[in-house]
């Protein structure tokens, strides 16, 4: 446990100031020295972690999942966080704005693929440009997706 202890620690320390010390007591209903407590890297401390339902509350206020991510990380994980959070009340046209974003996001993830693959090796940086585009790709393609079963209803 040592060997994450520390790491998660730390990204609970990070999710907590994330959020304001005083939100976050009112998020968790903790109280201060309790939160501290959670990412405190004293000896006394070091079995105290902050509860699942404690970290979920902070992560919907936060403005990044940084519990969840380090999860993630420590298990060899890659999350695909899309900050942006579009207003899902306006939806008509959804599905023709769709297809466009589909073509555009498919012919970004070729022009990717093509740009790397010319010399005959696709490099790290490479690989992780086209990771980006095929998550966004897979991004409307789920839009796409709710949209549609939005109008079947």
């Amino acid at each position: 446990m040592a060997a994450f202890g520390s790491y998660l620690k730390k990204h609970s320390e990070a999710l907590v100031k994330d959020v304001g010390i005083e939100a976050a007591c009112e998020l968790t209903g903790k109280s201060k020295a309790t939160l501290g407590r959670y990412y405190s890297h004293n000896a006394e401390h070091a079995d105290r972690f902050m509860p699942i339902d404690a970290v979920a509350a902070l992560e919907e206020a936060a403005s990044y999942p940084h519990v969840t991510s380090a999860l993630a990380e420590l298990k060899g994980i890659s999350l695909s966080y899309n900050e942006s959070r579009k207003n899902t009340e306006d939806r008509e046209g959804a599905v023709n704005a769709d297809v466009i974003m589909l073509s555009q996001r498919f012919a970004m993830l070729m022009a990717e693929y093509n740009q790397s693959i010319q010399d005959g090796i696709i490099t790290m940086n490479e690989a992780k440009r086209m990771l980006k585009e095929t998550a966004a790709l897979q991004h409307v393609l789920i839009e796409m997706k709710l949209h549609l079963e939005d109008e079947t209803v």
